[in-house]
């Protein structure tokens, strides 16, 4: 069996929190500390992973194989580099980066390294999207619903790039076909950045995808529903359950939570050490990241 992988995070804000912890809690990984430029804070998320505040990302890149990095958007691109060139293995959460030139960089630089970029679309690793995949064959239609409450963290991308690009990534992927026209309308509403948006995305083979995504509304929904040649699939992604109707009549299942996390996790790990492709690789996290742009590009040109 390989060593243990040897780890540092960059970033322990909310999210950068719980991969501290699940990086913590996995066996094939040791923590070797964490980076933020609130020293407190890296100091008490630190304790809780039972791991070290590094001073800075170079202390991390001294002692790490593979990075995490969970920091805000728009140092995505400048961390990434600086992995990247030391020639460690990459994590980046969504988005991939803020512009696709930025993304182009660190798609090319991780290929010229010859190490693994993974990029953090976390529904690909949950329950609710392999039950999808058991129920939908070639979906002709789609509709896709992510609503939250109002929070500051988050704000620092629009609510396209902070919560529409996972159903974004997901459309991609059930489609199977490229992206061919974008129309979208958005709001600002408590921030300087888009709070709402719906978009309709038409792709290449003829289905076609609708999405809504708030950051401004009273409670939390995530919802989709999916039509294809047999019948159609509602899903309720916070509730775990999932109805299908066809000629036959209504069929439903349910599951229990699980830890996309930690199987996002265990997925890089594999990936660095070469015992399974790269789960979203640049190029998906690129893909994904291109839609969402357009649909950013198409509500300011509708009046945002």
């Amino acid at each position: 069996m390989p060593d243990p992988l040897r780890l540092a995070i960059v970033g322990t804000g909310h999210f950068g929190r719980y991969h501290v912890l699940k990086a913590a809690a996995e066996p094939r990984v040791t923590l070797v500390g964490v980076v933020d430029p609130d020293a407190g804070k890296a100091a008490r998320v630190a304790a809780e992973g039972g791991t070290r505040a590094l001073p800075d990302l170079d202390a991390a890149l001294a002692e790490a194989e593979a990075v995490i990095v969970a920091a805000t958007t728009r140092t995505h691109h400048a961390l990434g580099l600086r992995v990247l060139e030391a020639g460690r293995h990459l994590f980046m959460e969504k988005p991939l980066a803020t512009t696709l030139a930025e993304a182009d960089e660190l798609v090319a630089l991780a290929a010229a390294r010859a190490v693994v970029l993974q990029v953090g679309h976390l529904e690909r690793f949950s329950v609710a999207r392999a039950a999808l995949a058991r129920h939908v064959s070639r979906p002709l239609a789609m509709e896709f619903a992510r609503l939250a409450p109002f929070r500051e963290r988050g704000t620092d991308v629009s609510v396209v790039l902070d919560l529409m690009i996972h159903d974004i990534d997901l459309a991609l992927t059930l489609a199977e076909a490229p992206v061919a026209r974008v129309e979208a309308v958005g709001r600002k509403v408590l921030s300087d950045r888009l709070d709402f948006a719906q978009a309709r995305l038409a792709f290449g083979n003829g289905a076609v995808a609708s999405l809504t995504a708030s950051r401004v509304s009273p409670g939390v929904e995530r919802v989709a529903r999916l039509f294809d040649a047999q019948g159609s699939i509602a899903v309720d992604f916070v509730g775990r359950h999932l109805a299908r109707f066809d000629r036959d009549g209504r069929h439903e299942e349910a599951w229990q939570d699980a830890d996309p996390l930690a199987a996002q996790l265990a997925a890089f790990v594999a990936a660095v050490r070469g015992e399974a492709p790269v789960a979203v690789d640049g190029a998906a996290g690129r893909a994904a990241l291109e839609v969402a742009l357009a649909v950013e590009a198409a509500c300011l040109t509708a009046g945002a």
